[in-house]
């Protein structure tokens, strides 16, 4: 197996299966990202006199071409290759001689893992992010659409006050702004750079961190060589609680949506599509899609808890513990994708049942405009509510559905517009672009 710490005596095969787990499966990953990390980090080789501009420029273009064959789903892993990182400088061997093996100075497979992790996060988080505006759209879309539609508003599963659709649906678009600032804050701490690092004590080599930091488009750096190793877990974990957060929304929308499709219910109907049937029974049309969004959202809501448990109790410096991260932490990305992506398509096709209150059995939630009413003409409140009440107990409440809710965030003032303004201003400051234009100038 070819190793970076390669000496001369050989692991025992059952150790060697063990230690390496399944790190070569995760590191797929991370391949066309530990390909952007060295190409910054050669460049800066370069600039400090550590590598010459001709063995520069041969080391970029075949590691351009390494990028090309991760894009293209080409990429693997060899059999008795221990890693993403081991493969890359195997390739460059392979065509350029010892030239390859130059890539590695001032560096420790400690710091190239983070900036991995970084760099991929970085990227998985803007997917997230452009995932949850698009389910963000919808819903607004949808409240908007139904704004004037009533629908029973519920506490303790019991028929309360009038609600509307337009509520529902806004309620969890407001829901999502608030999730992406957790994910902003997720991707600020991210977005720092721990290039430079090596194993967690810096070199003696001059590294020029800033030139790194810049190439890659961070933010800034992790300063501290010791931190930067320090934050390994700790990023993982800020990103998944992040993560929790919006899968959060999902489930509890999930569970809305799975009990407003029952016929008990019959507030919404989901898109034939979704739904699946039932072995003996041709009536059956099973929410599914949703039953399964609310599953998975469900689990991506212990994954804090997963990632915390691994690297809570470790003291400083790198423990082979982080690894175990991987497994729970890459795939998870897909999985909430996943689940923004279907939420979206049901929402968009999801039909409003706009005539729920025709049956009187809704007509006590209407008690309590009665009983403002009668406090808005002058009787006090206390006996409003006793009349009403008596009124219901008699059988001879009547309800009027004729309802006018006009203060911030009501029934007949949703304020979408500044719910929207919210999810602008949050997303208009991760700053995207920045990342973009410098991983397109490094790869030009």
């Amino acid at each position: 197996m070819n190793k970076l710490w390669e000496k001369n005596f050989e692991v025992n095969k059952e150790i060697e299966r063990f230690t390496v787990g399944r790190d070569r499966e995760m590191d797929l990953y991370l391949a066309k990202y530990d390909v952007l990390g060295s190409m910054a980090h050669i460049t800066m080789l370069e600039s400090i006199g550590l590598l010459s501009s001709d063995e520069l420029s041969q080391l970029l273009a075949e590691l351009k071409n390494i990028y090309a064959v991760c894009e293209r789903g080409e990429f693997v892993i060899e059999d008795g290759v221990e890693d993403v990182h081991s493969q890359v400088e195997l390739m460059l061997t392979q065509k350029l001689g010892d030239m390859g093996k130059k890539i590695h100075s001032g560096r420790s497979r400690n710091d190239q893992v983070l900036i991995d992790l970084k760099l991929f996060t970085r990227h998985e988080l803007m997917e997230i992010a452009e995932g949850v505006k698009v389910l963000f759209d919808e819903l607004i879309q949808k409240s908007n659409q139904y704004k004037d539609i009533l629908m029973p508003g519920y506490t303790h599963l019991q028929i309360a006050m009038p609600s509307s659709f337009g509520l529902w649906f806004g309620a969890y678009a407001e829901s999502l702004a608030d999730d992406m600032l957790f994910l902003q804050a997720a991707y600020r701490m991210t977005n720092r750079n721990p290039l430079g690092s090596a194993a967690g004590y810096g070199s003696s080599f001059p590294l020029n961190r800033q030139m790194t930091t810049d190439l890659l488009g961070f933010d800034s750096m992790d300063y501290n060589v010791v931190y930067a190793q320090m934050g390994r877990g700790k990023m993982e974990r800020n990103v998944a609680f992040a993560m929790a957060t919006i899968a959060g929304t999902l489930a509890k929308m999930a569970f809305d949506a799975c009990l407003f499709n029952s016929q008990n219910f019959s507030f919404v109907r989901l898109p034939k599509e979704c739904t699946t049937g039932s072995s003996i029974m041709p009536h059956k049309k099973n929410p599914d899609v949703f039953e399964l969004i609310r599953a998975k959202s469900n689990k991506l809501q212990s994954l804090p808890q997963q990632v915390m448990l691994i690297m809570n109790n470790l003291p400083v410096g790198y423990f082979r513990d982080l690894q175990i991260i991987k497994e729970v932490f890459l795939p998870a990305f897909d999985e909430l994708k996943d689940c923004l992506q279907m939420t979206a398509y049901i929402v968009n096709k999801m039909q409003v049942n706009e005539h729920i209150l025709d049956n009187p059995m809704y007509d006590p939630m209407f008690s309590v405009e009665e009983v403002n009413r009668l406090a808005a003409a002058g009787m006090p409140f206390r006996d409003a509510y006793k009349k009403v009440g008596l009124d219901i107990e008699a059988g001879t409440f009547r309800a009027d559905h004729h309802i006018s809710h006009t203060h911030e965030g009501s029934i007949g003032n949703l304020c979408n517009d500044r719910i929207e303004a919210l999810m602008n201003h949050t997303l208009s400051e991760f700053h995207f672009e920045r990342v973009k234009e410098a991983e397109k100038k490094l790869l030009e």
